[in-house]
């Protein structure tokens, strides 16, 4: 396993994340679990993919979990919360748990209860999808200016080895892609990143007009548009 590619290494296709999904080996009438739901935007990509019965999506943070509860136009889904180190959920009740860059939010001490949990919530055979921003990128360079997450970004990868090597899990592949990222305005990144209520960010006034410096050199007409580097780590829990 690598945590990126290589430098001068193809970092791979520029593709939508929802193609992924798509060709996931998984059982007809699925059962998912999304850790690290955020503002349900990736839970609309797993609802639409007509894959799963039922998505069980979990947030930690209590401001966007009370909005979470408000939506009312997906059917099947039910939030809750709680982290990864300490799932609410029976053993092996779901075909699927997925993690959209949220894996490196738990904290570093807790990793290993993590994969624990995640082992236990899943079924024999059962997949565990983790998604991570890979360290690098223009888009990488102007986040790491308020908020640098390369240890806990490292950490999370040692853990998912660390889980394959123990044979906690097994690894199925990796897949490096590039993913859009696009913003109409700064205002719509500055709401978006850095007024995030599960990171409590707080910039100077100078920080502030160096971020917007960084960020308004991708601006055009059109807005602001980067190609992130991401991995996918795609693991199985073992059948026997």
């Amino acid at each position: 396993m690598k945590i990126a590619t290589s430098p001068g290494e193809d970092p791979g296709p520029l593709r939508d994340e929802r193609e992924l999904i798509a060709a996931l080996p998984l059982p007809l009438s699925a059962r998912a679990l999304e850790l690290g739901c955020g503002t349900a935007r990736q839970t609309r990509a797993l609802l639409r993919s007509g894959k799963f019965d039922a998505i069980t999506a979990l947030e930690v943070d209590t401001r966007q979990h009370a909005l979470n509860l408000l939506l009312d136009d997906l059917p099947g889904v039910s939030f809750g919360l709680g982290g990864a180190e300490a799932i609410p959920a029976t053993d092996a009740s779901v075909d699927a748990v997925f993690l959209f860059k949220s894996l490196h939010h738990v904290p570093m001490a807790l990793l290993d209860q993590a994969f624990a949990e995640m082992r236990r919530v899943l079924k024999p055979g059962g997949l565990l999808y983790i998604s991570e921003p890979i360290f690098g990128g223009d888009y990488n360079e102007i986040l790491r200016l308020f908020h640098d997450e390369q240890a806990v970004r490292q950490a999370a990868f040692d853990a998912t080895v660390r889980a394959v090597d123990a044979r906690c899990f097994e690894l199925v592949g990796q897949t490096f892609f590039l993913a859009p990222v696009r913003y109409r305005s700064f205002d719509e990144f500055e709401r978006a990143v850095i007024g995030v209520t599960h990171t409590e960010h707080h910039l100077s006034a100078a920080l502030h007009r160096q971020v917007r410096e960084r960020f308004d050199a991708h601006m055009t007409e059109q807005g602001a548009a980067f190609e992130a580097p991401f991995r996918v780590d795609l693991l199985r829990r073992p059948t026997g």
